[in-house]
């Protein structure tokens, strides 16, 4: 079932109600009360950005990764042993959400969906401290990171970049370690082989809402941590 929202009322339908995609709303805005209340219950905007029309999901199936599961392969271990790169948070969020954005041609793909009005939006909420990025640099160029919403101690994965081996990888391991630390875990929204490679595991929508409950959230892990 597809709801349609009142843009001018700020709220949502039980999330329960999402068709099998995990579609279940129309409408609505991408101002930071829209998207904190989207985030606070599981609920995410995706849609291609050339569109009028914002479309809200909410998979009954979540896909996320706990932390203490992170996979370090061993190539990635020597890999982060030899100082190749060195990996930062908040330092250059911009960069790294455009770059999200645009990395391998991804804004002129049929669905492309970061851009237009979703990068002002995630860029506000990282102003009133409620997303951050994870920077990946080789010396002075930034070669890969990812970003996300922050509320509490958990993070809710949007995108990542790579240009160069195993860059995003890196950024991964370090906002695991991040969020770890705190006892909170990382929303992947859908599965992807590499994320699956990386620790994710699927729950239901109930479980995963006992672990994003207000109630249950605990401190926010620093937004202005020390670089690793």
């Amino acid at each position: 079932m597809v709801f349609r929202l009142d843009d001018n009322i700020i709220g949502f339908p039980d999330p329960h109600l999402a068709n099998k995609s995990g579609l279940f709303a129309v409408g609505g805005d991408l101002t930071p009360e829209w998207l904190l209340l989207a985030y606070s219950h599981g609920i995410f905007p995706w849609f291609d950005y050339r569109s009028d029309q914002i479309l809200w999901h909410c998979p009954q199936d979540r896909f996320v990764i706990f932390p203490k599961d992170i996979h370090i392969s061993h190539s990635m271990r020597t890999l982060m042993n030899q100082d190749k790169y060195h990996v930062t948070f908040n330092k250059a969020f911009d960069q790294v959400i455009e770059n999200c954005g645009k990395a391998q041609g991804r804004d002129q793909e049929v669905g492309a969906w970061l851009g237009g009005r979703m990068i002002p939006a995630y860029k506000k909420l990282h102003e009133l401290n409620f997303a951050m990025s994870v920077e990946v640099w080789q010396e002075d160029e930034l070669v890969g990171g990812l970003y996300g919403v922050t509320i509490g101690r958990n993070f809710f994965g949007e995108s990542m970049f790579s240009l160069a081996p195993s860059a995003s990888k890196m950024a991964l391991i370090y906002l695991a370690f991040m969020v770890g630390r705190v006892g909170g875990i990382i929303d992947c929204q859908f599965e992807t082989s590499h994320l699956k490679s990386m620790g994710g595991t699927h729950i239901p929508y109930d479980e995963y809402m006992q672990y994003i409950n207000p109630e249950n959230t605990g401190p926010a892990f620093p937004l202005t941590a020390k670089d690793n």
